[in-house]
């Protein structure tokens, strides 16, 4: 595969960005599936694992497969999952970036959907839901359902933003976009999405919510209800830097 070997030129079409804490497990299976599928679309593109301090093999597991369009951002510590995407994106080269999880929740092959709404329908952002009409959904637990249930009617009828689904580990962005939106973001931690969507409404750019498939993959590393208590406390701060003026 050329893209293993052959270093792409300094603006490739595209950037994949995923945040990896202590993800010994599943990064290599998901950066093959990554690989094997978008290799294959015909165009130039990066690969950037922004790791979050890992203290397993994460990041030597990366640096060992050794692809030439394959870099590994690291971090001395553990910052939040917000801090390592908002290092990757503001890192990435392409015309437009993807911010995807490790864990593959989402297959890759539903970019296609993101990239047509960004690539061919003029909006800056592209949004994978799990709420919009079409979508699928697959072995998710009926706690975090209700669980997103609740936070998904406060972002729709307190924070007023016309995404329904704003924690899908799956977004495309125009570069324009993505270097606005992640130099302004203040929040480190889960609700890290949330603050972007919000910045997004208020700096007035198009945002396609697109219905994708996913699935709940086993490992997962978030806590439902002590990451809910956060989304709460991180809706006021969010609410409380727009009052102060931080959002420019």
């Amino acid at each position: 595969m050329q893209w293993k070997t052959t270093p792409v030129s300094d603006t490739p079409l595209l950037s994949i960005v995923i945040p990896a804490y202590n993800e010994a497990v599943r990064i290599v299976p998901t950066i093959g599936a990554i690989a094997a599928h978008v290799s294959d679309l015909g165009f130039e593109w990066e690969l950037i694992i922004a790791d979050d301090g890992s203290k397993d093999e994460t990041v030597e597991l990366v640096e060992e497969l050794g692809f030439a369009n394959l870099r590994v951002l690291r971090a001395e510590c553990n910052g939040g999952k917000g801090s390592a995407v908002r290092r990757g994106m503001l890192a990435a080269r392409g015309q437009y970036i993807l911010f995807d999880d490790a864990d593959n929740s989402t297959p890759i092959e539903e970019l296609g959907k993101l990239l047509a709404k960004v690539a061919h329908e003029n909006y800056d952002i592209a949004v994978g839901s799990r709420a919009a009409n079409g979508a699928e959904e697959a072995h998710r637990s009926a706690l975090r359902q209700l669980m997103s249930n609740g936070l998904r009617w406060i972002v729709k009828h307190v924070f007023r933003i016309g995404v329904r689904d704003t924690q899908c580990g799956f977004k495309l962005f125009s570069r324009t976009a993505a270097q606005r939106l992640y130099s302004s973001q203040t929040i480190a931690g889960f609700s890290f999405d949330l603050e972007i969507l919000y910045l997004a409404a208020k700096f007035g750019y198009q945002v396609a919510e697109v219905p994708v498939a996913w699935i709940d993959a086993p490992g997962s590393k978030v806590d439902a209800l002590k990451e809910a208590r956060r989304f709460m406390r991180d809706l006021l701060k969010i609410k409380w830097n727009d009052l102060r003026g931080v959002y420019v």
